[in-house]
């Protein structure tokens, strides 16, 4: 969903990619409530962040606790941050209803939206 919203809102000044230590296929939920937003993912994948060498990145931002903790280290000058966000997958887990799970995915979505809204100025203004 990051790499969605960074395309959509900031696709001009950010060029984002996504990725993670596991692939986990595309989550059916989350490119529905993306949808729901006006924001097409289908066509998206699960990336490994090997698929991604070679790539110098400014910022790498992990978006989950487990990325957090095992993110890899990065060469040169990336600065890596953690912008925690719940993760739809395992809370949905506990759902009762499919109109419970989708709030939660929606709920999550709208926080990565207001987060991408202030990139990448809320790097900006940390290094002042």
């Amino acid at each position: 969903m990051a790499e969605g919203w960074c395309r959509h809102l900031k696709g001009d000044v950010i060029e984002p990619y996504s990725a993670g230590i596991e692939t986990h296929g595309l989550n059916p939920n989350a490119v529905k409530v993306m949808a729901e937003a006006g924001v097409d993912i289908s066509g998206y994948r699960s990336k490994h962040i090997d698929e991604l060498k070679g790539i110098n990145f400014d910022y790498v931002i992990t978006v989950c606790d487990n990325a957090h903790e095992s993110c890899p280290m990065f060469p040169g000058k990336t600065k890596v941050v953690h912008v925690g966000f719940d993760d739809p997958p395992r809370l949905a887990k506990e759902a009762k209803t499919e109109e419970e799970a989708l709030y939660i995915y929606r709920r999550v979505r709208d926080e990565i939206c207001s987060f991408v809204k202030k990139l990448p100025d809320v790097f900006l203004q940390s290094k002042r």
